[in-house]
């Protein structure tokens, strides 16, 4: 008869996603994830296979917790305006963990250009990133509120793009108000 988990596997998944997201995939060893999750080596082996199988897990977590963070925010939100305007909120204030950037875009940087497996979980995050925000600017210029100079699917591209770069910075010393003068530049491009 085989012994019983004796910890709760979407815990210690967080635990590991967050070890990744601060480290990094090279500089995060085995014993830093053993010790973080708080499991033995041979339970982390067993539950999730080995470091890059963990990684991928660990990309996977961090798509349902980003996603539902933005998706339940941006729902709520009255307008398109605002939907958006939250999403750069998030970005440059909101986000407890903005001092790590984005899970994705480090993996992108750090591992996709040799790491297949890597790479397409960074451009599936980023492709429903896009049609995210696409559908949010369609939204609005349905509405009234943004212009209809450019197309939606653009729109979201490019904003996802600055977005990115946000994330970027915010890993740096650049001030707040930067960050809010390229989102304010961005808002005023597609409104009315």
């Amino acid at each position: 008869m085989g012994r019983s988990k004796e910890f709760e596997e979407n815990t210690v998944l967080q635990r590991a996603m967050e070890v990744f997201w601060q480290q990094g995939y090279e500089k995060t060893s085995m014993s830093d994830l053993v010790e973080q999750m708080g499991i033995h080596r041979k339970s982390l082996y067993d539950t999730f296979g080995d470091k890059h199988s963990l990684y991928l897990k660990a990309m996977d977590r961090y798509e349902e917790y980003n996603t539902a963070k933005l998706k339940s925010e941006t729902l709520r939100a009255k307008t398109a305006y605002q939907a958006i305007q939250y999403i750069f909120d998030y970005i440059i204030e909101g986000n407890e963990d903005k001092h790590c950037g984005c899970l994705f875009v480090n993996a992108a940087t750090e591992m996709g250009p040799w790491d297949q497996e890597v790479l397409k979980k960074t451009e599936e995050a980023f492709s429903q990133a896009e049609k995210f925000i696409a559908d949010i600017i369609k939204k609005g210029q349905e509405n009234g509120e943004f212009s209809c100079k450019y197309d939606d699917e653009v729109l979201g591209e490019v904003l996802h793009n600055s977005l990115l770069g946000l994330r970027v910075l915010v890993k740096t010393s650049a001030s707040k108000e930067k960050m809010h003068n390229i989102a304010n530049f961005f808002l005023n491009l597609i409104s009315v």
